[in-house]
Parts: C-alpha cells; sequence; structure tokens
C-alpha cells in the first residue's frame, strides 16, 4: 500500500488556515483520495487534553519552555494516535498547523530560538516532516483587522501586539526559504474562494494529481 501524504497549513492569525483546511480537504476528496483533516494543538483525544490544559495557563501562567513541552507532549500524541497510522493506511493528512508553528510562536516569538525546539522536535518525531508545508502569507495588519472583524481573541496569541505578530511573519516567511523544497507560499490576502483555487493549484501541481 502507498504511503499517505501529510500537507500542512501554516501562517500568522488571520490568515485563514482552518476554512482552507477544511476546503483542502474536500477538493481532495473530490478527487477520491481519503484525508483526514485534523490541527494542532490537539488532533487526538489525548492531544486535545493536553490542549485545553495548555490554553488553560493563561498568556504568563507557562514558562516558554514548560509551553514548548506542552506542545511537543500533544505533538507525540497527534503523531502516535492520528497521523502516522492514518499515513500507513495510505490516507493523506490535511493539519492545520504544524511544528513550524512552534518554530515560529515559541521559537522566534517566546525567544527560545528555533534551535532549542529543533532539539525537542527531533526527540519525539524521529526525522519526519510535512510532504508539503502551504504557507499562508499577509501583511500583519491584515490579519489584525481580520481577527478585530470576527471578535477574535480567544487565545493568548492574537491578544499580543503587532511587534509580536511581525516576528511571527518574519519567522515563516524565513522558514520557507529555508525548507524551500517542501513549503509553498499562498497570498491569503484574497478573497477565500481565490486563496482556494491557488491552493488546490500548488498542491495537484507539487503532487502531479
Amino acid at each position: 500500500m502507498t504511503r499517505g501524504k501529510f500537507i500542512t497549513l501554516e501562517g500568522g492569525e488571520g490568515a485563514g488556515k482552518s476554512t482552507q483546511a477544511a476546503r483542502l480537504a474536500s477538493f481532495l476528496r473530490a478527487k477520491g483520495i481519503e484525508v483526514v483533516q485534523t490541527r494542532e494543538v490537539g488532533g487526538s483525544p489525548s492531544a486535545e487534553a493536553i490542549r485545553e490544559l495548555w490554553l488553560g495557563g493563561g498568556e504568563t501562567h507557562w514558562d516558554p519552555i514548560t509551553e514548548l513541552l506542552l506542545i511537543s507532549a500533544a505533538r507525540r500524541e497527534h503523531l502516535v494516535k492520528t497521523v502516522w497510522p492514518a499515513m500507513e493506511r495510505g490516507t493523506w493528512v490535511v493539519c492545520d498547523r504544524f511544528a513550524d508553528s512552534t518554530r515560529a510562536y515559541q521559537g522566534a516569538g517566546l525567544g527560545l530560538g528555533i534551535e532549542t525546539v529543533d532539539d525537542v522536535y527531533r526527540r519525539i518525531a524521529d526525522g519526519f516532516e510535512p510532504d508539503l508545508t502551504l504557507l499562508l502569507d499577509l501583511p500583519v495588519e491584515e490579519g489584525l483587522a481580520r481577527m478585530a472583524a470576527r471578535g477574535g481573541q480567544d487565545d493568548r496569541y492574537q491578544q499580543k501586539q503587532r511587534d509580536f505578530h511581525q516576528t511571527l511573519r518574519n519567522a515563516y516567511l524565513e522558514l520557507a526559504n529555508v525548507y524551500a523544497y517542501r513549503f509553498r507560499a499562498i497570498d491569503a490576502s484574497a478573497d477565500a474562494d481565490t486563496v482556494a483555487a491557488h491552493i488546490e493549484s500548488a498542491v495537484c501541481g507539487y503532487f502531479d494529481l
């Protein structure tokens, strides 16, 4: 049996990752591909339990290293319980956020350093990485405006100041450069239909669908 593919969607707040992950999963299913749609932090019952613990800590409750370890524990559970079994069955997995989020948010945004994040990641993931990462990129001001329009501030990161979000965007763009072989940048400032069309084109071209 052919091993499934692992596609991740990344980007800052307000980029539309959850919406586009759902649309991409539907698009692939219409092509006859079996798909599991999932997310991080979370994606399995045990990982979702860790997510609740993590979010319940409040903005200043968790030390950054503790936060990294909580997220990494959830990721390990997600991989072992959801992602890897699905891929072994030949199922494709579409994931809203993955390790690149941790590199950007905890590594760059919280100042731990991407090397620290990667050291922990190597210990839990054994060299595993996405087949394709779609970076939904848009200017920080636009992302913040979208959050404000939808009444967003449902987690600690959405409440941080503009400089923090600019740091995230810069980190993502640098990651797209470092991992250019698996990253495809998508202009997320367009309307949802246009963004979805660009994602579908990128995925079809990457996997020769």
